[in-house]
C-alpha cells in the first residue's frame, strides 16, 4: 500500500497574459488541472466548472468511470451555459485529471485537451497523456518529426475540448504506480516553455514537492511565459514510511504563492495586480510608450509570418465537412477559420448535390461540426453520406 508523501500546486498568470484562464483542484487523492479559452471572462469561467465538478463527494465506483462521467458531466454544463449566454459562446476548456488508488498502488487518469500527465520515476519522466491537437495528430502520422512539432506555429490549434460540443470523448487510463514515484499535471502553459528533458531535471533536483512546482513556473516564465502555468506535483512513498503532516485542504481556481488563500481571494488579488499593473504602464514616459510600440508591432509581424506559415501548412494537411453557399454538403481542405481581411484559411473542393438541411440530426452535427480529418477520412464521410441519401 502506498501513500501520498509529499504534493504541491501552483498557478502563475505569466509574463505575456492579463488574465489567468487556469484553474486547479487538489483534495486528498484527487488532482485536476483544466486551462480555460474562450477569453479572459469565459475562459475563466470554462475551467472553474470542471474544476469544480470534483468538488462533490465522489460515488464508490471504479476511478476511470468515475472520472469519465464527472468530465461529461462538466462538459454538458460548460456546453449548455455556453448556448444560453452570448458572452459565453466559445468557451472551453482543457482538463486533466488524477484519482489516486493508494490501496491498489494505481493512478486512474482522466484526459481532454493539449494538458498534461507525468509520471518521474527513477530519473525518467514518462507522458502518460496524448495531446489532443493538430500538431500532435500530424506527428502520430509521421508528417511531422518530434523536434518539428515541439515548435510549429500551429501547436495551440486544440482538436478536442470541454464545451464546443454537446458531448465529448474523455481518455481514461490507469497506470502503474511505486514508492518514490513523483506525477505531475500541468497546464500547456508549462510545457510551451520547458522540454520534457528539462522539466524531468527541474523534478528530480527538487528538494520537496513546493520547491519542484515553484522551480517549473519560474523556468517556464524566464522561458517567455507566453501563457498561463498550472503545476500540480505529488511523491507517493510506502505507507509504512513516517509521514509528513497531512494538507487537508481543497482549493478551487488560481492559487498563490501563500498558503491558505481561497479561490476568490486569489481572484481578488490578481485583479488588483492587474490593476496596479496598468496604472503603472499609463504612468510610464513617453519614450518608454514608443519603445514598447515598436516592440509590439515587431511582435505582430513575428505572429502574423507565424499565423501565415500556418495557415499555408494547414490548408495542405487537413480536411473537414461543411456547406457550401447554396446550403449543399461539401468538402474543404484546410482550417475552418477566417483571418481579418477576409483570408480564408481553407478552400472547397467538391459540393454534393444535398442539402445539409434533409440530412438526420446526427449526420447533418457532423458536417456543421467542422471537425478537423484527414483526407481519407473526410471523403470517407462525405461518400458514406451520399451513399444514405441515395447519391452515386
Amino acid at each position: 500500500m502506498l501513500r501520498i508523501d509529499d504534493q504541491a500546486f501552483r498557478t502563475d498568470t505569466g509574463r505575456q497574459r492579463n488574465a489567468n484562464e487556469d484553474s486547479l483542484f487538489v483534495r486528498s487523492q484527487v488532482f485536476v488541472v483544466a486551462d480555460g479559452m474562450g477569453g479572459a471572462q469565459a475562459g475563466e469561467v470554462a475551467s472553474k466548472a470542471a474544476a469544480e465538478s470534483f468538488e462533490r463527494p465522489l460515488p464508490k465506483a471504479p476511478p476511470e468511470r468515475i472520472l469519465t462521467e464527472t468530465i461529461e458531466a462538466a462538459n454538458r454544463t460548460i456546453h449548455e451555459r455556453a448556448v444560453a449566454d452570448p458572452e459565453l459562446t466559445g468557451m472551453g476548456t482543457t482538463t486533466t485529471a488524477a484519482i489516486v488508488d493508494l490501496e491498489a498502488e494505481e493512478i486512474a487518469i482522466g484526459h481532454v485537451g493539449d494538458s498534461r500527465a507525468y509520471r518521474l520515476r527513477a530519473g525518467k519522466l514518462d507522458r502518460l497523456t496524448r495531446d489532443h491537437s493538430l500538431v500532435e495528430e500530424m506527428r502520430r502520422k509521421g508528417q511531422l518529426t518530434d523536434a518539428q512539432a515541439e515548435d510549429h506555429p500551429q501547436r495551440s490549434i486544440i482538436t478536442r475540448a470541454l464545451g464546443p460540443e454537446p458531448e465529448v470523448k474523455v481518455d481514461v487510463q490507469t497506470v502503474p504506480a511505486q514508492a518514490g514515484d513523483v506525477f505531475l499535471i500541468c497546464s500547456d502553459g508549462l510545457t510551451t516553455m520547458l522540454d520534457d528533458d528539462h522539466i524531468a531535471r527541474l523534478l528530480a533536483r527538487a528538494s520537496s514537492m513546493d520547491s519542484a512546482v515553484r522551480a517549473l513556473v519560474d523556468e517556464a516564465n524566464r522561458a517567455g511565459g507566453r501563457d498561463n502555468i498550472t503545476v500540480i506535483a505529488f511523491r507517493l512513498e510506502d505507507a509504512a514510511a513516517p509521514a509528513r503532516d497531512p494538507e487537508g485542504a481543497t482549493l478551487i481556481g488560481p492559487s498563490a504563492e501563500e498558503a491558505g488563500l481561497t479561490a476568490t481571494e486569489v481572484r481578488r488579488r490578481a485583479a488588483a495586480e492587474a490593476a496596479q499593473k496598468r496604472r503603472r504602464e499609463l504612468e510610464a514616459k513617453p519614450k518608454r510608450h514608443r519603445l514598447r510600440t515598436v516592440a509590439k508591432v515587431l511582435a505582430l509581424l513575428v505572429v502574423i509570418g507565424a499565423v501565415a506559415f500556418g495557415a499555408w501548412y494547414g490548408n495542405r494537411q487537413v480536411w473537414f465537412l461543411g456547406t457550401d453557399s447554396a446550403g449543399r454538403v461539401a468538402l474543404y481542405r484546410g482550417l475552418p477559420y477566417e483571418l481579418p481581411f477576409g483570408v480564408k484559411l481553407y478552400d472547397q473542393r467538391y459540393s454534393a448535390p444535398i442539402q445539409s438541411e434533409s440530412l438526420p440530426p446526427k449526420r447533418r452535427d457532423a458536417v456543421t461540426g467542422h471537425d478537423l480529418r484527414s483526407q481519407s477520412d473526410a471523403v470517407s464521410l462525405l461518400e458514406e453520406i451520399q451513399k444514405s441519401q441515395g447519391v452515386p
